[in-house]
């Protein structure tokens, strides 16, 4: 199988599970996909320029937020905070963007939703040179 179309069968396995507790091993042996774990992630990473992991942070190639000292924090956009509204804004680090907390992260329906809601909001990721 080509590795484009191993990327685009990934891709749309994460999506199609991302209500599930997903894995690269368990993406890289569903059936769609079907290659070893250990060239699956490799290859995914030379490809697409960052990890399985990181891809279902990102959300379909978007930057939705991430993981900063045991907090998920989304950015603060006008979709999250009317999905959050009670949301509270945090720093992630010294010197960034405030950021709104995710408090309901066992609620896969509910990150589900957030993520959809946020999607066309959040603009396209800047190529790399």
């Amino acid at each position: 199988m080509e590795w484009m179309a191993i990327i685009g069968d990934s891709i749309q396995y994460i999506e199609e599970h991302i209500t599930e507790d997903v894995t690269a091993d368990e993406v890289a042996k569903s059936k769609s996909v079907g290659v070893s774990p250990f060239y699956f992630q490799k290859g995914f990473a030379m490809l697409c320029g960052f990890s399985v992991a990181e891809y279902i942070i990102y959300y379909r190639g978007k930057v939705v937020g991430g993981i900063y000292d045991d907090r998920f924090l989304v950015k603060n956009i006008k979709s999250a905070v009317e999905k959050m509204s009670e949301a509270t804004l945090e720093l992630p680090y010294d010197g960034a963007k405030e950021m709104l907390l995710v408090d309901d992260i066992e609620n896969k329906e509910f990150l589900r939703e957030l993520l959809e809601a946020m999607y066309d909001e959040l603009p396209a990721l800047k190529k790399r040179k």
